[in-house]
């Protein structure tokens, strides 16, 4: 049955598959931006879809550790705010958002909270348990010690503002169809060409996954895997409450702010006349496609759809008793009803979004809760439409997991663990519990003899330092002594990383970076393809080495990666992530179908190798014991590479480092990796050689001003703001992608990532913090960690200045380094202010980078 004609021919046909509240607001994004030729299949009705949206409960938290997921959720209020309806009624209730701490460490979580909202300008305050008790009355008074205000944050009528959307994405010519099932998705070289729905065919030049906990199932229909677990989650109402008699409008309108009772895993929200609580202490509930319940169309009531599974009374037993201690006026009343409702989780548990790697022109959006959903819908229109997102998405990529990652095992056990903590209290360094020794380094095995803390990144087990170190401690250098830690910034931390980076420093040092992504680029066309996506030159002779970016079409970082040119059509990229694969790959196979002759082909390579890092300044005297080949300044420059032998085990060495010192990194074929540890470790006995931990590491890297990528800088930022400026190399006068939006870009800039050092030794933070100019009218800290301008307290009348990036303590210089993004404006030496679980820390802007300005000891 052919479709009816398209409301703007001559633009690419988008069918979005999934009526909810992320397909109604992407078809809604897109036409906004002019793309009308857009077809919505839904399997439902459309006034009741069936899928998470119809019976999401609609609490809008923006607190996030995320940049974006915040910007998320904040368009998501202002574009809900502004969609009205005939009555004039918008599709949010901005009541507020409270979250109650019942103990101390949730206390202190709820200041880290409330600093991430600040760093990404949202309004909150840590507020004292008399206001909690005056913002939601029915709180018992012996319970709460304090609780985290929002009062932007409210309630999304889900339902309703997806129906507005939808109406005026039709007003635009966009067509929704529903009781439409999607039972296939065709393609051709590599690319969709339409959607099949039984004996229906839809063609389409973008097809876009919005199916929700479905998606995996569309996601099979073209070879993407989508990475996501369907889990059960517990809602319930309470009958009618006394005190709520006549208060609200029914049936769902409130009055106070939603609550969140996080010690407990349980949430609420005035429902009308009743209370809502939504838990998430229960047991994990998988739920497996192939045999949840189906039902027509006709079938699909407010009470009664696929997403809405059977209440289970035995999981919220505890938790009605928690609820009653909490809330005592809710011991009049009874559970009327509940259900556990089906939603999305991840591995990480963030939402998946954007281009698959495999199919050009099919993207999806899934794992996105109401929270984000208008927000996340705005990005992908944008990522279709004008080729890049205002918002950064490297955090939420649907291909930034590793293949070993998005194994059905692997997504079932780590979603679900997702599911347990998603309201505990998680350290920015805290590993996940299980699946452990994933991936392993060919040096696990000593690593584990030498007592290493292990960390875990992708699968990885990465040592964080070596207990073997300790001894050393005796011999530490009183200069080279940190302060001791307490608390937050105790954990996954160890006096023993200053030994490390004391010896790395003074001596020699080996550090295993066998974990850093790497492919390989091979073919008549490799040159030619890194030429035209990096800000360097690729067109170079073998032995070449480039720090370079990769940029969007408007000039911003997606990613910085080390290139290596091994021979004329062999390049070697170690990259940040699945991500910048996936970007290669697709941008291969586009060049490789325009001209034949220009192939090239990208493979993987990290699994099959491993590297070590040798670096310090003894690092020549080590290798020279095993190694013939000249690694002098002549022999082997800094950032070249070239093939050695290193007792009899053949390496490629590149003279780079990012702990900024004197050395290689090794690489050799993963099952000779053992001996190349033996043989190194053996040559380094009388030396000193000790083995470094990422601790040690990332203390280095910021004393040397190095970037990392997705913390330091994102897509949002252009190269010279980022102190990446030299990354863009002045003599490359062939066209790069971004290149011409380049000058305009960073003349526009009003901020830079700027150096801190913070004035007391003591003082540590750890990231995501906000910064305050010092001078401005939240007063200045003193010694004390009092604010003048707060009477002892914080004052929170200052709008945050910008907000830390990374941060270590410098064992070198015996300070805490922090990055911040911060005006432009600000010399060194100026004064800024880190807000820290609650508390002001005096910082000075500092000149970068701190340790080896003149880099004589990298190419010494």
């Amino acid at each position: 049955m052919p479709i009816s004609s398209p409301s703007s021919p001559s633009s690419p046909r988008v069918v979005i598959i999934g009526a909810g509240i992320v397909g109604a607001n992407l078809a809604d994004e897109l036409a906004q931006l002019g793309w009308t030729n857009t077809l919505v299949l839904e399997q439902g009705p459309l006034n009741i879809p069936g899928g998470s949206t119809s019976h999401a409960p609609g609490l809008v938290f923006s607190s996030n550790g995320s940049k974006s997921m915040t910007e998320f959720a904040q368009y998501t209020i202002e574009k809900l705010t502004s969609l009205t309806g005939s009555d004039g009624r918008g599709s949010f209730l901005p009541v507020g958002g409270l979250e109650i701490a019942t103990q101390e460490d949730r206390l202190q979580d709820l200041h880290r909270r409330a600093g991430w909202n600040r760093s990404w300008g949202v309004d909150a305050e840590v507020v004292d348990a008399q206001e909690c008790l005056r913002l939601f009355p029915m709180l018992g008074p012996d319970k709460v010690l304090g609780g985290l205000l929002t009062p932007g944050d409210g309630l999304a009528l889900a339902a309703r503002g997806t129906q507005l959307v939808m109406d005026r994405a039709r007003a635009a010519g966009v067509e929704f169809r529903d009781r439409t099932t999607v039972t296939g998705i065709e393609q051709s070289g590599g690319k969709v060409t339409a959607v099949l729905a039984g004996d229906d065919r839809f063609p389409a030049d973008i097809v876009v996954s919005c199916a929700g906990f479905w998606g995996p199932n569309i996601g099979a229909m073209v070879g993407t895997t989508i990475p996501l677990l369907p889990l059960g989650h517990q809602f319930a109402w309470t009958t009618e409450v006394p005190s709520l008699a006549g208060k609200n409008e029914q049936p769902a309108r409130a009055s106070a702010p939603i609550l969140r009772y996080q010690d407990k895993d349980l949430y609420y929200r005035e429902w009308g006349e009743r209370i809502g609580i939504g838990s998430y202490a229960h047991r994990p509930m998988p739920v497996d496609l192939d045999t949840l319940r189906t039902y027509s169309p006709d079938e699909i009531t407010d009470e009664v759809m696929p997403s809405s599974l059977d209440f289970t009374p035995e999981d919220f037993a505890r938790e009605w008793e928690a609820t009653k201690e909490l809330l005592p006026e809710l011991a009049q009343t009874q559970v009327q009803r509940g259900f556990n409702g089906i939603f999305s989780f991840t591995p990480d548990g963030g939402s998946l979004v954007g281009q698959s790697r495999e199919v050009d022109g099919f993207f999806v959006a899934e794992a996105v809760w109401v929270t984000h959903g208008a927000g996340i819908a705005r990005a992908v229109a944008e990522l279709i439409a004008l080729g890049r997102s205002n918002t950064d998405l490297s955090g939420i990529d649907l291909n930034r997991f590793e293949d070993a990652l998005t194994t059905p095992e692997y997504v079932s056990e780590t979603s679900q663990q997702n599911f347990v903590e998603i309201y505990d209290v998680i350290h920015p360094l805290q590993p996940r519990v299980s699946p452990r020794d994933l991936r392993l380094s060919p040096f696990n095995d000593r690593q584990k003899e030498l007592g290493a803390f292990f960390l875990e990144t992708n699968g990885w087990e990465r040592p964080h330092w070596y207990e073997a170190n300790a001894s050393l401690l005796e011999e530490l250098p009183e200069e080279w002594k940190a302060p001791k830690r307490e608390g937050w910034a105790d954990m996954f931390h160890s006096p023993i990383a200053a030994v490390e980076a004391w010896k790395t420093r003074t001596n020699v040092a080996m550090y295993d970076m066998t974990a850093l992504k790497r492919f390989e680029v091979k073919g008549p066309g490799a040159g030619e393809l890194l030429h035209g996506l990096t800000t360097s030159s690729m067109l170079r002779k073998p032995g070449a080495v480039s720090y370079t970016l990769l940029l969007d079409d408007e000039g911003g970082i997606t990613s910085d990666i080390t290139v290596a040119i091994l021979d004329e059509q062999t390049y070697q990229v170690g990259a940040n992530s699945n991500i910048d694969f996936a970007t290669i790959t697709r941008a291969a196979r586009e060049q490789s179908t325009a001209d034949p002759s220009k192939w090239a082909t990208v493979r993987e390579t990290t699994q099959g190798t491993c590297c070590i890092g040798l670096w310090g300044p003894l690092a020549r005297e080590v290798i020279s014991q095993v190694s013939n080949d000249d690694l002098s300044n002549d022999g082997l420059k800094y950032f070249r590479t070239k093939q050695i032998t290193i007792g009899g085990v053949p390496v490629t060495a590149m003279r780079l480092s990012y702990v900024g010192e004197l050395g290689w990194e090794l690489y050799t074929s993963a099952d000779l990796g053992h001996r190349l540890w033996d043989v190194l470790w053996e040559a380094g006995r009388e030396f000193g050689l000790i083995a470094g931990g990422r601790e040690a590491f990332n203390s280095m890297r910021l004393e040397k001003g190095f970037r990392s990528f997705g913390s330091d800088m994102t897509s949002e930022h252009e190269p010279v703001q980022a102190g990446l400026g030299f990354a863009v190399k002045a003599s490359k006068t062939d066209d790069f992608r971004g290149k011409a939006a380049l000058e305009s870009r960073a003349a526009a800039a009003t901020t830079k990532l700027t150096c801190l050092t913070l004035d007391r030794r003591e003082d540590v933070v750890l990231g995501s913090e906000p910064v305050y100019v010092a001078g401005g009218s939240a007063g200045r800290t003193d010694a004390a960690g009092s604010d003048h301008g707060a009477s002892g307290a914080v004052n929170r009348s200052g709008k945050a200045d910008g907000y830390v990036t990374s941060a270590a303590y410098g064992y070198s210089i015996g300070q805490t380094i922090a990055y911040a993004w911060l005006p432009n404006t600000l010399s060194v030496g100026d004064g800024v202010e880190i807000e820290y679980l609650g508390r002001r820390l005096p910082a000075t802007v500092t000149a970068e980078p701190i340790f080896d300005p003149e880099m004589t000891r990298l190419k010494g």
